[in-house]
């Protein structure tokens, strides 16, 4: 189990060097919307998905993940019940932009300063396709909601709509 902390951005032009950045295959599909059940085959890795209700606390962003590895056959299964649609997307990891927090913050923070240099904060942007085509979407994974609430987003980003449930790929799946 863990505490999933993201924030989630509107995107209408990517990064100019997008084919430079790694990049995975996804499709998943939703057995259940509330709370949600997924499963879902990145390249040739198969999980299932239990994401509990979002915090109903005022200014906490987490949710609880609870994952579970899947075979190929046991994804195809599930899949074909899927309620709703199933997403097909391609998901680039790109680089936190170098702006994302202020010098004093990291000085402050300086586990967060490594994992910078580590590469271990990436943008997640996700290039969706049929039958979902609602163009691309860009989440960011935090470790703790201190980050995430000081996190200045890209320049390449829009609107941020963190928690609005007509962004989530559960509500997308239903073809809402």
């Amino acid at each position: 189990m863990g505490i999933e902390i993201e924030r989630k951005f509107t995107v209408s032009t990517a990064p100019e060097n997008l084919q430079e950045y790694p990049v995975h295959e996804i499709e998943q599909g939703y057995l259940n919307v509330s709370p949600a059940i997924r499963v879902r085959r990145q390249d040739d890795k198969y999980i299932m998905t239990y994401k509990g209700e979002k915090s109903r606390v005022e200014g906490e962003i987490g949710q609880v993940e609870y994952n579970m590895p899947l075979d190929a056959q046991s994804y195809e299964h599930m899949a074909a019940k899927a309620d709703g649609i199933v997403i097909r997307k391609k998901r680039y990891l790109v680089p936190l932009n170098s702006d994302a927090y202020t010098s004093e913050y990291l000085s402050r923070r300086p586990e967060i300063a490594e994992m910078l240099a580590e590469g271990k904060i990436k943008i997640e942007l996700d290039v969706f396709s049929s039958p979902a085509d609602i163009g691309m979407l860009a989440e960011v994974e935090f470790p703790d909601e201190d980050s995430a609430r000081n996190y200045k987003k890209a320049d390449w980003f829009d609107e941020d709509v963190t928690g609005n449930i007509r962004y989530s790929n559960a509500q997308m799946s239903r073809g809402q």
